[in-house]
């Protein structure tokens, strides 16, 4: 017992807080970062933070990542007045249509992390080998280095990534290095938003400012792993606005 308060006490009066979270002094404007995080199986967070400030422009409590949700946020930081100069995202499917009106970005690290699971930390073909280091450098590149060496990889192995093999049960056709041609397919479809930061003041070519946040906020709260949820949101909501 401090300050001559009980435990049970202290938690009675944080039950009762119940703040709206709001951003204090919207900035006017700037680059957009946005992505969601997950804190279970059913439930995480979206968030949309300025680049340049830090500051968290809004948050919504999910159960997955769906566009409405991003959708929602864009709308209200609109009409706190604030001007969208550009977005940073994790590339989520239908985003690119769906935001362009505005320049939108492709985290890079997300597009390293995609073909990671396409060819894993240590691919077996050559041609995934090679494709593997390329994608590894790409925060290094300039849009022009990385088209020319992609490029290069792509007319080496055109022929390769179109071989079918034939199923014995069904006489059916099929690509035979199905995974490569995704890692390949994801970078050729991605392609123009993956250098968008080029074009754009100040605008960064990864989410790691936002994924930095989630990742201190979840350090806090292993600290707390008792908490219940209702608590954690109260926690969350008070990190987020500090």
């Amino acid at each position: 017992m401090y300050f001559s308060v009980s435990m049970s006490t202290i938690k009675r009066r944080l039950r009762k807080i119940n703040e709206v979270f709001e951003c204090s002094e919207m900035p006017c404007g700037g680059v957009v970062l946005m992505d969601t995080t997950c804190f279970g199986r059913d439930w995480g967070i979206v968030v949309p933070m300025d680049s340049t400030t830090g500051k968290k422009l809004w948050r919504k409590y999910v159960k997955h990542e769906k566009m409405i949700d991003y959708e929602e946020g864009v709308d209200y930081i609109l009409s706190r007045n604030y001007q969208i100069r550009g977005m940073v995202c994790d590339g989520m499917k239908g985003i690119f249509k769906r935001f362009s009106a505005y320049p939108v970005q492709l985290c890079q690290y997300h597009q390293i992390a995609v073909i990671r699971r396409y060819l894993t930390l240590n691919p077996k073909l050559e041609a995934g080998k090679e494709l593997w280091i390329l994608v590894k450098q790409l925060p290094k590149f300039t849009k022009n280095e990385f088209v020319v060496q992609f490029e290069a990889w792509e007319n080496k192995w055109l022929s390769f990534l179109r071989e079918r093999s034939i199923d014995s049960r069904t006489d059916k056709s099929y690509f035979t290095h199905k995974k490569l041609r995704s890692a390949w397919l994801s970078i050729k479809n991605n392609l123009p938003y993956l250098f968008v930061f080029e074009k754009i003041e100040s605008m960064p070519n990864t989410n790691n400012g936002l994924e930095g946040t989630f990742t201190a906020l979840k350090n806090k709260l292993r600290n707390h792993s008792g908490m219940s949820k209702e608590n954690r949101k109260r926690f969350i909501d008070g990190f987020l606005k500090a």
